[in-house]
Formats: C-alpha cells, structure tokens, sequence
C-alpha cells in the first residue's frame, strides 16, 4: 500500500442511511419503528446495542437508556421533534425528528438520526447511522465491516420500509458525485422491490432477499475503500448495470 493509499484508507470515514418519500405517520409510528431498529440492531454487533435518550449534557448521556424499548419514551421523543421555526406554528408536513448517540466517546461514538412522519414533496424521510473512526475507535476494525454492515442496512429495511439503502464511504459518495440524487450505490445497497428486480451482478457481488421487500446487494466482503481501483471500477460497473434496469432513477 503505498503512502496516499495509507492516507486515503486513514481518512475515510463510513455510514448507513435509509431514505423513503412522503409517508405520513404519528409519532406512535414513528416510535414503533424505531423501536423495531433497536431490536433488530442489538445482536448485530455489541457497539450497536446500547442507545441512549438525548440529554443536555455528555457527562449525563448514559442515564436514560432506550433498549429495552419503553414506547412511550421513544414516541414522547418523536412528539417533541416537531419542526418549526422559531415562535412560528409546527409544520406538520415536515414531520418528526430524533437525535440518539450509543454513549462512545470522540471517534469511537455511533448515532441514529430518524427523520419520519415527512409528506413535503421536497424532504425525503431518513435514517442515518454514523460509524466509529478507523485508527481512532478501538471498534471501528470491527464494526466496519461486511456483515455488521449487512445486517445493520437489514435492519434499517426491514424496521423502516424505505425505498433504498445504503452504506458507504463518505469519500466514495464524494467520488461518486456527491451533488448527485439518491439512490447511491454503497459498499452494501439496498433496493425495495418496489423499485424493480436487481439484475445478474458480476462477481464477487453478493445478492441476498430481505424477506419480501426487497434485495440486499454486498459488493466486496472485504472492506470497500477507494484506496483500491478495482473497488471503484466495480462499484461504477454495478451502477451502470443498476441504471439500466431502472433501479437508480429517483423517483
């Protein structure tokens, strides 16, 4: 590996999200499935089993713990995560939104922000999962992987029905156009099977069901990184398949 390979691979940072169109829901709903991505997380890695309720200060982080699930806790905080301007009446259409962490430290700290509830035409609803840093978490080696990152974008499908799925290097997207629309094609993607039918992808691309609503796509199952050419000839291939098919338009 030569040294802007080492610089590359030392700076790349990497996270999940899940993202759907307009849905409207309650903050029952919202807690709901919320409630389900934190069950379904927990077994995925053991970085990934604790959440915490949001709280003013740091020091206080891990007094208010979120698993087991308590619903009204989780849909009290979706209440309160109405969005408005200042002195000004909730917009209702922008639905509502959460901020949760894992209680890590600097670098070596997880987050879950949910978007839910949204049916603006202009704001798509989201779930996002920042990750540990790699050469600052001492999890990070672990976390960042293939099947931790499998199984999280499983869970995200399978607790919030997006339309799509993604995990990925922020430094990919970059690559990739970052101005671009969604969908983007990850180190592990996932398409609903509203979108259409994943096509033959060459190897070592996997394909995997995610029950009956949709397809689950793993490029490598060692860690994507675009330290390695081949990683990103194979990512622009796959897209260009995926385009053809008609998965990727937004829609």
């Amino acid at each position: 590996m030569t040294a802007t390979d080492r610089l590359w691979t030392r700076l790349e940072t990497y996270y999940a999200g899940a993202y759907w169109g307009t849905r409207r829901e309650a903050p029952e709903d919202c807690g709901r499935r919320t409630a389900r991505l934190l069950e379904l997380l927990a077994p995925c890695d053991p970085f990934l089993a604790h959440w915490y309720k949001p709280t003013r200060s740091l020091k206080d982080e891990r007094k208010f713990p979120l698993l087991p699930p308590d619903m009204p806790t989780l849909t009290e905080m979706f209440r309160r995560g109405v969005n408005r301007e200042k002195g000004k009446p909730v917009i209702e259409e922008l639905g509502f939104s959460v901020t949760f962490g894992n209680g890590g430290g600097d670098y070596d700290r997880s987050a879950l922000g949910i978007l839910c509830g949204c049916y603006s035409e202009v704001v798509p609803n989201c779930c996002t999962l920042s990750l540990p840093t790699l050469g600052r978490s001492p999890n990070a080696e672990r976390v960042i992987s293939a099947p931790v990152l499998t199984h999280a974008v499983r869970s995200m499908a399978l607790a919030m029905d997006p339309d799509w799925a993604v995990a990925m290097s922020h430094a990919y997207r970059k690559l990739d156009d970052e101005d671009r629309a969604g969908p983007w094609v990850g180190w592990v993607t996932y398409f609903s099977k509203q979108r259409g039918t994943v096509p033959p992808l060459p190897a070592p691309v996997r394909i995997e069901p995610v029950e009956d609503q949709g397809t689950l796509i793993i490029l490598t199952p060692e860690r994507f990184t675009v330290a390695n050419p081949e990683h990103v000839a194979l990512a622009r291939r796959v897209r260009e398949l995926l385009a053809r098919a008609g998965l990727i338009q937004p829609r």
